[in-house]
This record gives C-alpha cells, structure tokens and sequence, in this order.
C-alpha cells in the first residue's frame, strides 16, 4: 500500500516522551533528594562508563528551550515523567513546592503552546528512603517488595494531582512496572540492584496495588475531565518452535511479562498458571484479600510501550546459572524471569538497532489487536516506540538518520495497520524527544529524535524529527528516506 493512503484519524494525537532521571538533571537542587537511580549509577560497575544522571541532558535548567524546540517540531503532545525525590524528598509527608513549581512551569509553557501535556507519575526514580525503609524487618531493603511502597506512591500521587489537575488531563500512573519489579528486584540490571526472586514478584503485585490505589488517589483529587491511565511494556511473546516444549515456554514468559500486570488489572485476579509456575518460591500470601479488588480500577487508557517482540524456547539442557543471560534487558547471571529461568531467549532474524533489538513492526500489530479484544471499550496509546541508533554529526553539524526514519515508518504503518483492522488507537509517542542517559548503558546508545551533545548540551533535531514533524502536520506517513 502505497504510503500517500496512510492517513491517521485527524484527532490523533502526535507526541514524544521522555523520564525525568534520564533528562533533568540538578539531582541536588531546588530540594531534591537521592532517588534509587542515583543510589545505583554511583554505585561503581553498574552503569557503563560509570555514568550518571546529575547532569543529564540539563532540562531542569534549559526547559523553555527544549518546550520552544517541540513547538518547532510540531509536537502536539509531550509525555513528561515527575521526579517522586523532586516532589516529595522521603517519599513520604509534604511536598516540596519548589520542585512542585517546576512542574506547574513546564506545564503551563507547554499549554501556552499549544502542547498537550501528558504526566506519568512513576519512571522508576523512587525515593531512596523508601527503598532504604525495612518496614517488614526485611534485611535485604524495603521498596517495592513492600506494601507500604504502594500507599506512600498514593499519597504522592494526590499531592501531583492537587498541584496540577487544573492544568493537565492525560495521568499515567506507572510506566514499565515489569521493568520496575523484574529488572530492579530479579535480574538486578536496573535499580536498585536486587537480585532476589521472590522480591520481584512481590515487587509485581504491589506495583499493581500502587496503580489501584493511585488511581483512587488521582480520581478524588482531578476534575471529571482527566484521563487516566498506566503504560505497560508487553511483550509478544513467540515460541521458537511448535513443540510443546517451546509453546509451554512462551505461555511462562507471557505470564511473567504480561498477565502478571494485565490479570489484575483488567479481569481483578492472577493467572493460576503464573501461581503454578512459581510455587516453589511462594504462596503469594502477600496478596491480601482486599488488593485485587482496589487494583482493578477502571481506565480512561491503556498505554503500550514497544519495541521488539521475544522468541523463546526450553532449553535443551541444562542451563548454566552464572552464565550471563541475554534476553533483550542486559546481561546478568541473574535472571528476571522467576519460575522460568531455564528459557531461552533467540534473536529473531533481521535488522538490528543499536541495542541489539530486532527490528520487527509486526509484534506492534499483533499487541494492539491483542489489547483491543482484552480491553474492550478501552482506548490505546502507543506511549513509548522507537530505536536506538550511532548517530553522529556531520561535518556540517547537521545530523542524519535515515535508519530511525525507516523503523519509524515501518511501526507507525503497523499502527495503521492495526487501526484499519479495527484498534481504538489514539495516539502516538516517540522515545525519545532527546537524547539522553539510557539507564544501566548511560550515554553510550541514542534513542532522540535530537541529538544531545553532551559535552555542550547543544540540542540539534535529526532528520527524522524533521520527518515526524511532517507526519503529525499532516497527519499522512511520508515516505521513508534513504
């Protein structure tokens, strides 16, 4: 089909993201404390390069240029997080208002133009007190594995929600709670560097419970205007074979990467597959009986973070347990798959981005329809999709990726794709606006549609920001360039 045919609705709304630890910056001023990202990527040997988000791309310093740039650029909508340590230093009591004053800032140039805010209110930087909290007596840490994570997190949400409801009403509660709980807590890649099984699966639940109780939170403080909703990265899952080995292999890590999050939330109960697979760690008593009902709260939106689909198998025999696993979420002896380590994860064959990840639009596609019949009623926004490529300046200071341009139109054909086939898809929002730290990588992989010259903190808009500013114009895929 022909690119000219492929119109998008004309309310469809064109944005790009970003995370606060991975933008702001001032990690020590207007009131801000440690969070667990600056916990972990200070910790020496966690973060390539040893890198760090103190300084960042500068936005705490530079918004005004960076919301003047997405004007430029056409942006119709950005999806900003909040820094928890910003707003609320322990975690817990007041606010701090200069850090809440930041925010209403942002917000109102945003508006004044014409861009549609979009808040997340948890990217994964939690108040190090919290995670340093052992309200169970637990000697590992306290965190997410504890309940109280889950109240303090609905508390925090109605004191963002009291500052800023008459200004913003797109909510996201958490983004990427698989990564929270199985990356910070299983596999130990991301913060805070846990390596323990049955801490991430209790991560997982009270992940879930935050989100329910902060809806609660946010429905009482917003007007009746506000959407809300929670952005999910789930994975399509696909067996390397028809075996039956290989197919009980992709129902385990479906539930650990999807249904884990999507049972509660949608249908109000755990899969008993995935209560199966991991009773040899836990009885899950930890649920109480009173959680799955506060979690299944309605939603406004479904929001999908996608990037490449997974191809698993059983192993064929047995797996070495200090052999570093690859599976797409760095390498670590350590897996984030409780109750399942011994699959295996396969590239599927193709394109590679920077990050190693395949390059396969068709797992978009299948998502979107997937949550469509799983959530009927329940609108979709694509909240986070893009790649990471080596992009470098040339020598005329211009920077040209014609790479991210072509996965960029491949995913988004896939998006209408899944329209014309009969997704409620709203709309669309590019990782990254900027450039910026990429977690355990730090600044070695760029996901921006603006190059960040860190040394100078230039901003410089690729071409394919140029191309994307194009599409949400006119509402038309153009052409891929070469």
């Amino acid at each position: 089909m022909p690119s000219a045919n492929l119109s998008f609705p004309p309310d469809f709304l064109w944005g790009a993201a970003t995370a606060a630890y991975q933008i702001e910056g001032a990690t020590q001023e207007g009131g801000r404390t440690s969070s667990i990202w600056d916990t972990f990527s200070h910790t020496p040997g966690k973060v390539l390069g040893g890198d760090t988000g103190d300084t960042a791309c500068d936005h705490y310093h530079r918004w005004r240029d960076d919301v003047r740039l997405m004007a430029e650029l056409g942006l119709r909508s950005y999806r900003f997080s909040v820094s928890w340590p910003r707003v609320q230093p322990t975690g817990r009591g007041p606010a701090v208002q200069r850090g809440l004053d930041f925010y209403r800032e942002l917000v109102d140039e945003l508006l004044a133009h014409d861009i549609t805010p979009a808040v997340t209110l948890y990217h994964w930087d939690l108040p190090q007190e919290l995670e340093s909290a052992f309200p169970s007596g637990h000697a590992a840490g306290g965190g997410w594995p504890e309940r109280d994570t889950a109240h303090r997190f609905a508390e925090y949400a109605g004191i963002v929600a009291e500052a800023l409801g008459d200004r913003v009403a797109r909510w996201t509660t958490l983004n990427e709670p698989w990564c929270s709980a199985f990356l910070g807590y299983g596999s130990g890649v991301h913060a805070p560097g846990r390596t323990e099984p049955v801490a991430a699966l209790r991560a997982a639940h009270h992940l879930n419970l935050a989100h329910g109780l902060g809806v609660q939170a946010l429905r009482a403080a917003l007007p009746a205007r506000a959407r809300i909703g929670i952005s999910l990265n789930p994975s399509a899952v696909r067996p390397l074979t028809a075996s039956a080995e290989d197919l009980d292999a992709q129902r385990r890590i479906d539930a650990l990467a999807n249904r884990v999050f999507t049972g509660p939330l949608l249908k109000g109960t755990y899969p008993q597959d995935l209560l199966t697979d991991t009773a040899h760690l836990t009885d899950w008593s930890f649920v109480r009986p009173d959680d799955l009902a506060a979690i299944k709260q309605p939603l406004d939106f479904l929001g999908i973070n996608y990037y490449a689909p997974a191809v698993v198998s059983a192993a064929s025999g047995e797996v070495d347990p200090s052999a570093p696993r690859r599976d797409g979420h760095g390498d670590s002896p350590h897996s984030p798959w409780p109750g399942s380590e011994s699959v295996l994860f396969h590239h599927a064959p193709g394109e590679l981005t920077a990050m190693g990840w395949p390059v396969d639009p068709t797992g978009l596609t299948d998502l979107l329809l997937q949550y469509t019949a799983e959530a009927p009623g329940v609108p979709l926004f694509i909240t986070e999709n893009g790649a990471a490529y080596d992009d470098k300046p040339n020598p005329d200071g211009s920077v040209h990726d014609p790479e991210r341009v072509r996965y960029l139109h491949g995913h988004l054909a896939a998006v209408h794709q899944a329209i014309r086939a009969g997704a409620d898809v709203r709309g669309y929002y590019l990782w990254s606006l900027l450039d910026n730290f990429e977690w355990s990588y730090g600044y070695s992989k760029r996901f921006g549609m603006v190059y960040v010259d860190y040394e100078t903190q230039a901003r410089v808009p690729k071409s394919s920001a140029r191309w994307y500013g194009k599409l949400a114009a006119t509402g038309e895929l153009p052409e891929a360039e070469d």
